[in-house]
């Protein structure tokens, strides 16, 4: 899978022996709010999801890759196409580094080239989007650096703490 392989990281496909790792993620209550996740998810429920990840995007309309670094086959993260749409050729897309250690070292950024890549010339695909939090500078910083330009903002769109927080739609078209 030579189009998913980077210098630092590779993304594969989710693996049964990946069931721990979705568990510490989706459980990690400090990312709900990126994530739009509102309760846990039990090992049952997840055990189930991987059983079907081998379903193509066509099919399940997502596309679920862990982010694994090249030097030890550890995954450290996820990035996602979602909402798939193939007739208007576009999706949306979603990175997380589990561990704060490794973010900002440059693998979200590894992972986010491979995707849009994959995306533009394999899927075919004419254009990406992405929901960032207006206050989410990491993510922010990172999309625009690959050309995604925001082209609204989702007033008091995400409570967080009972707070309304903004969250902006960036977008970016295939050249």
């Amino acid at each position: 899978m030579v189009t998913l392989q980077g210098n630092t990281i590779y993304l594969r496909a989710l693996e049964p022996e990946d069931l721990e790792f979705i568990y510490a993620i989706e459980n990690d209550e400090n990312i709900w709010e990126v994530s739009n996740t509102q309760t846990p998810y039990s090992k049952f429920l997840i055990r189930q999801y991987l059983e079907n990840a081998h379903q193509d995007i066509y099919e399940a309309k997502q596309l679920r890759l862990a982010i694994c670094k090249n030097e030890t086959s550890e995954a450290i993260g996820l990035i996602d196409l979602f909402d798939f749409d193939p007739k208007n050729q576009r999706a949306g897309v979603g990175i997380i580094i589990q561990y704060e250690t490794e973010r900002n070292s440059g693998f979200g950024k590894e992972a986010l080239a491979l995707v849009i890549d994959y995306a533009f010339q394999q899927l075919q695909l004419h254009q990406l989007f992405a929901n960032i939090g207006t206050d989410n500078t990491a993510s922010l910083a990172l999309f625009t650096t690959f050309g995604f330009e925001k082209i609204g903002v989702k007033k008091d769109w995400i409570r967080i703490n009972n707070v309304f927080h903004d969250e902006a739609l960036f977008q970016l078209i295939k050249k």
